[in-house]
C-alpha cells in the first residue's frame, strides 16, 4: 500500500471512530463537534477538489455534487447524513484506488518471466552475462530448467519448452535443429544452442514486459456511475436556482427579490441530493455484495456498471473455456487391439511425468507392470522407446515416424497425436484433447440470449484446434496460434466495433493473459487456477473458474444498474414534487425534511435488498 493511500485509511478511520461516538447521547455541542470534525478530515478533499475544479472551469462533477448535498444537509440540520455522505464516498474511493493500485503496479514483477543471465559462448568461453549484453547472431546455450533469454533460431540439440507464459497452453512444446523458440520459454529437458535473431530489447519477452506496463494506460477510463449523473443533475439545480432566484422579480413579481431569494436557497436545500449520493453508492457495494457470494469478486463499482453494457465477449481458451487437462479422445490400432496399444504406450510412459504421458496413464487406468519393460530411452524430440517382452514399442510425434521413414497417415489433427510404433512399424495412433470444461457451452448460449453482440476466442493453440472447440461452443469467431503480443493486436481491432455506450470483455486465466485483461475495457481473470499476474491485472476475478458465473456477474449489475436507477426516478420524482411546492411557497421545512431524509430512507433499503440476490443462471 502507498503512503497516500495508508493516509486516506487513517483519516478514514478517525473520522468514522468520530462518526460513531456522535451517538452515544453526549451532549448537542459535542456531538456537533465530532461530526464537523468527522466531516472535515474526509470531507476537505473534496471540498478542496470541487473549488480546484470550478477554478479550472470543470464545475459539475461528482465532488460538487458532494459539496451541494452535504451543505444542503448542514442546512437542513441532518449534520449525520452530511457526514455520512462524505464518508461512504471516500470509503469507496479508497478500495477502488487500492484495488488499481495493486493491480497496475504488480502486475510486472508478478509475471516472473524475465530472464536474469544468458550463457553466451564466445570463442572457446562460456561466458554468463546478462540479457541486455548479448549480441545479435551469438550464440547462447540453455540447460535444463533454465528459461530461454532470447529469441533465436536452434543450431544444436533438442528440448521440450515450456512455453505457457507466452502461449498460455500447458502442453510443452518439442523443439530441435532449425526452429525458432521464444524467450520467456522454460527448457524442460537436453541442452540446446541458440542463435539469437534479436537483441533483448527487441525480444518477445521484453515486449510482453512492455505491454503489461503500458497497457493500463492505454485503456479508456470508465466513468463512475455517478459521476455522469452529476453532470447532469447538478447544473440542472443550480441553473434552476438561479432562474428562481432572479427571474420573477425581472417579470415584475409583487414579491420582493429577497423573498425570491429565500426561495431559490430553499429549493437548493430541497434539491440537496443525498439520497441519490448515498443510495448510488451503496446499490453498487451491494452489488459488489451480491457478486462475492456468487463468487465473483469485482474491484470496483464502476466495472460492475461496465459489466451492464458489455456488447463483446473475448475468451482465452486453456484455463478458461477448457479445463488445461488431457484426456484420450481416441485410440485407433493398426496393429493388433486398441487395448493392447494403449497398454503398450502407458508402459513405454511410465516413468515420465509429461502431461500427455500422465492422460494415457490415467486412460489405462491399471496397475503397470514394469517387470517386463526394458532399455527404455528417450529419443531427444520425438518421443520414448524401450523394450517389452523383447519387442521395441516406441512412443512420439510426428518427427518419430520422419526417423524411421514412416508416411504420416491422413487423420484430422484438431488434437495432439501420439503415433505408437511396434519393432519401427506403424501400430496406430493415440489423440490426446483438452477437456472443455462442462458450462462452457452453455455460457456461451446465455451470453448470446442476454443480447451479446459478438463473442470471439483468442488462443495461443493451433488453429485446428482452436476451430473445432470454437464450433462445438457455438463462438463467433476464433483466432489462434497468438502471442500476448497478437492478443492485445486483435483486442484493439475488436474495441473498434463496440458502440460508443459499449464495453468489450475478455476472460482468461494465464500469465500470457495479463496484457490482454490490462488493455480490455473489462478485465474478467479465473481466479481459482488462474496465474497471480491474470488476477492482478483483472478488473473482475471468478473465483471458482467456472465461466458460468460470467453470467451470474451479468445478471447482478444489470440488476444493480436497475436498482439504481429506480432510486434515482423515485428520489428526483420526490424531490420535483416538493422543488414544486417549494418554489410556489407552499413546502414546509417538514417537507423538505421528507424529500431528503425520508427518500434517503427509502432509497438506502432498496439499495441493500440487492444483499442477499442470488441470480438463476438458467
Amino acid at each position: 500500500m502507498t503512503k497516500s493511500l495508508k493516509k486516506q485509511l487513517i483519516k478514514i478511520i478517525i473520522a468514522t471512530l468520530l462518526f460513531a461516538g456522535a451517538f452515544f447521547h453526549l451532549p448537542q455541542i459535542i456531538e456537533l463537534a465530532l461530526l464537523v470534525a468527522a466531516y472535515l478530515i474526509v470531507g476537505t478533499p473534496i471540498l478542496l477538489k470541487a473549488a480546484r475544479n470550478i477554478r479550472n472551469g470543470q464545475v459539475f462533477d461528482e465532488n460538487f455534487l458532494m459539496t451541494i448535498a452535504t451543505f444542503g444537509a448542514f442546512a437542513l440540520q441532518e449534520y449525520t447524513e452530511a457526514v455520512a455522505v462524505m464518508l461512504f464516498f471516500q470509503i469507496g474511493e479508497f478500495f477502488q484506488s487500492y484495488a488499481v493500485n495493486k493491480s497496475r503496479k504488480s502486475i510486472a514483477a508478478l509475471m516472473n518471466i524475465r530472464p536474469d543471465y544468458a550463457h553466451v559462448k564466445r570463442g572457446k568461453e562460456l561466458i554468463t552475462v546478462s540479457p541486455e549484453e548479448v549480441k545479435l547472431g551469438e550464440i547462447i546455450i540453455v540447460q535444463p530448467g533454465e528459461r530461454v533469454p532470447l529469441d533465436g533460431t536452434i543450431i544444436k540439440g533438442n528440448a521440450s519448452l515450456n512455453t505457457s507464459a507466452l502461449t498460455g497452453e500447458s502442453l510443452p512444446r518439442d523443439v530441435s535443429k532449425g526452429e525458432n523458440v521464444l524467450s520467456g520459454s522454460v527448457n524442460l529437458n537436453g541442452v540446446i544452442e541458440i542463435k539469437t535473431t534479436s537483441v533483448f530489447s527487441d525480444s518477445t519477452v521484453s515486449r510482453i514486459l512492455d505491454l503489461v506496463e503500458n497497457a493500463g494506460s492505454k485503456k479508456a477510463q470508465i466513468e463512475a456511475f455517478i459521476t455522469r449523473y452529476a453532470r447532469y443533475y447538478t447544473p440542472t439545480v443550480v441553473i434552476i436556482a438561479l432562474t428562481l432566484a432572479f427571474l420573477p422579480p425581472l417579470l415584475g413579481s409583487t414579491l420582493g427579490l429577497k423573498e425570491w431569494i429565500y426561495r431559490a436557497i430553499t429549493f437548493l436545500v430541497i434539491s440537496c441530493p443525498c439520497a441519490l449520493v448515498i443510495s448510488i453508492p451503496l446499490s453498487f457495494l451491494a452489488g459488489m455484495g451480491a457478486a462475492s457470494r456468487c463468487g465473483v469478486l469485482v474491484k470496483g463499482g464502476n466495472y460492475l456498471e461496465a459489466l451492464s453494457r458489455a456488447e463483446i465477449f473475448v475468451f482465452d481458451k486453456t484455463g478458461t473455456l477448457t479445463k488445461g487437462n488431457f484426456k484420450v479422445t481416441n485410440i485407433t490400432a493398426f496393429i493388433g487391439s486398441k487395448e493392447t496399444l494403449l497398454q503398450n504406450a502407458a508402459k513405454v510412459e511410465a516413468y515420465s511425468h509429461h502431461p500427455i504421458a500422465a492422460s494415457i496413464k490415467q486412460a489405462y487406468d491399471r496397475k503397470i507392470d514394469l517387470k517386463d519393460i526394458s532399455d527404455v530411452e528417450e529419443i531427444a524430440g520425438c518421443g520414448i522407446k524401450a523394450k517389452i517382452n523383447n519387442q521395441d514399442i516406441s512412443v512420439g510425434n510426428k518427427k518419430i515416424l520422419d526417423k524411421f521413414g514412416i508416411a504420416e497417415p491422413k487423420i484430422e489433427k484438431d488434437g495432439t497425436i501420439l503415433y505408437v510404433l511396434y519393432d519401427n512399424k506403424l501400430a496406430g495412433y493415440i489423440k490426446i484433447e483438452d477437456e472443455i470444461k462442462t458450462d462452457s457451452a452453455q455460457t456461451i448460449s446465455l451470453l448470446k440470449a442476454h443480447g451479446i453482440k459478438e463473442t470471439v476466442m483468442l488462443t495461443g493453440d493451433r488453429k485446428e484446434i482452436g476451430y473445432k472447440i470454437g464450433k462445438k461452443l457455438g463462438l463467433d469467431t476464433v483466432h489462434a496460434e497468438l502471442l500476448p503480443i497478437d492478443k492485445v493486436s486483435k483486442i484493439e481491432q475488436l474495441l473498434g466495433k463496440k458502440s460508443a455506450n459499449g464495453q468489450l470483455v475478455f476472460i482468461g486465466d494465464g500469465i500470457n493473459d495479463a496484457p490482454v485483461l490490462a488493455r480490455s475495457d473489462i478485465g474478467i481473470a479465473m481466479g481459482g487456477i488462474g496465474s497471480d499476474a491474470a488476477v492482478e491485472a483483472a478488473d473482475i476475478v471468478i473465483m471458482t473458474d467456472e465461466p458460468s458465473k460470467i453470467i451470474s456477474a451479468l445478471k447482478i449489475a444489470k440488476k444493480t444498474i436497475f436498482i439504481a436507477k429506480e432510486n434515482i426516478v423515485f428520489a428526483i420524482g420526490v424531490k420535483l414534487l416538493v422543488l414544486a411546492l417549494g418554489a410556489l411557497g407552499y413546502a414546509s421545512i417538514w417537507a423538505a425534511v421528507f424529500a431528503d431524509v425520508g427518500v434517503s430512507v427509502i432509497a438506502i433499503l432498496n439499495a441493500v435488498r440487492l444483499l442477499p440476490y442470488r441470480p438463476k443462471i438458467l
